[in-house]
């Protein structure tokens, strides 16, 4: 499971919308087949595993991170593959969180005579998956607040400056995170201040390029920045101003895509930016952002996630906070769950949840 899982991994940016997955075939002690999914390559892990052990894989052991589908969609059933091939054992990580399989593909496999066992390193499987989780039950897209900030909490020196905190290895592990995003999302006033590309620049392939969002509500973003200037159709602007006005039609003209949503108070509702970006199948959004939407988000329940770089330094109390949120919002606000602490070069990285994001989501699309 542990190889797998480690290919799964490789589908990271490759295989969405569809889940990342891993399988590998054993017999004897051997690896006589292994593979992941690709969605352009359209095979699933299991197909790609099946077809490299070809004869060999008759009463051998299928090692899968996802529990394979028993559905027809882009490609024929998974589990009659694996039934046809005559494998004897099936082990798999988790259950597929995509209702229409959700434990029928275990099901028809264990009424094949095939033995099967689940919730094999189930928590790995899961965190590969957890955009893919939430989206296919709710229509929704993971988002993952990420920020740098010292150990009294502060994001920059003062208001409107940009101060870099954390180590390059920190920085690192931010692309490989934007690697494995679809969507980057941002606020106007890091725009404004740090005229940034928000690119993954890791150089690895990816099948759709990042998309590049912003939360801008009254249509600020600069014709000459560098997000319009390198828009190659993977920039898309959240505004409540009016579709048709002069500057909505020069961005367009430029190529980003200008897109109106309903206000909240005198800013754009948030709510209403994910549901368009679901709708764009968009699994995971890293939000990257300051104070002023890190706080809208958190208090609209669009986060799920938060992954926080911590640098060894102090900067005071004229510092920018993390988020600006009210005083009320603090008293209900949940407590990040699933915690994990590691060290990042000479930072530490605190990541954990606010929400259970492993199935426990009310069903509403199906796909």
């Amino acid at each position: 499971m542990s190889r797998a899982l480690a290919l799964a991994s490789r589908g990271a940016a490759l295989a969405h919308p569809n889940p990342t997955v891993g399988a590998v075939l054993v017999k004897n002690g051997k690896s006589i087949g292994e593979g992941f999914h690709k969605y352009d390559r359209r095979d699933h892990a299991e197909i790609v595993a099946l077809k490299k052990a070809g004869v060999k894989a008759r009463g051998a052991t299928l090692y899968v991170t996802l529990e394979p589908c028993c559905t027809t969609g882009r490609t024929g059933p998974c589990t009659n593959a694996v039934i046809e091939a005559g494998v004897k054992r099936v082990v798999v990580a988790m259950q597929d969180p995509n209702a229409n399989v959700a434990g029928r593909g275990n099901a028809q496999l264990r009424r094949a005579g095939i033995d099967v066992t689940t919730r094999i390193r189930e928590d790995e499987a899961r965190r590969l998956n957890e955009g893919f989780a939430k989206w296919i039950s709710t229509g929704l897209p993971f988002v993952t607040l990420k920020t740098a900030l010292t150990l009294d909490g502060r994001i920059a020196s003062r208001k409107g400056s940009t101060t870099w905190i954390t180590s390059e290895q920190s920085l690192e592990s931010v692309q490989r995170l934007r690697h494995e995003a679809d969507a980057l999302l941002t606020g106007i006033g890091t725009v404004l201040i740090d005229n940034p590309r928000m690119g993954d620049r890791t150089g690895q392939p990816r099948r759709r390029s990042l998309l590049r969002a912003i939360v801008d509500s009254r249509l600020r973003l600069p014709l000459k920045s560098e997000l319009v200037k390198s828009a190659q159709g993977d920039v898309i602007v959240y505004t409540t101003q009016p579709h048709d006005s002069p500057k909505a039609r020069a961005l367009e003209r430029a190529g980003i895509d200008v897109v109106s949503v309903p206000a909240r108070g005198r800013h754009v509702d948030l709510q209403s930016v994910m549901r368009d970006l679901g709708n764009r199948q968009i699994l995971n959004v890293i939000l990257e952002a300051g104070a002023e939407l890190n706080g809208a988000a958190l208090q609209a329940g669009i986060v799920d996630k938060m992954i926080l770089f911590y640098a060894p330094k102090v900067m005071g109390p004229d510092g920018v906070p993390m988020a600006k949120v009210s005083p009320q919002w603090f008293a209900q606000s949940p407590a990040l769950q699933n915690l994990r602490v590691a060290p990042c070069g000479t930072d530490f990285v605190v990541e954990g949840y606010l929400a259970d994001v492993y199935g426990n989501h009310r069903t509403r699309r199906k796909n």
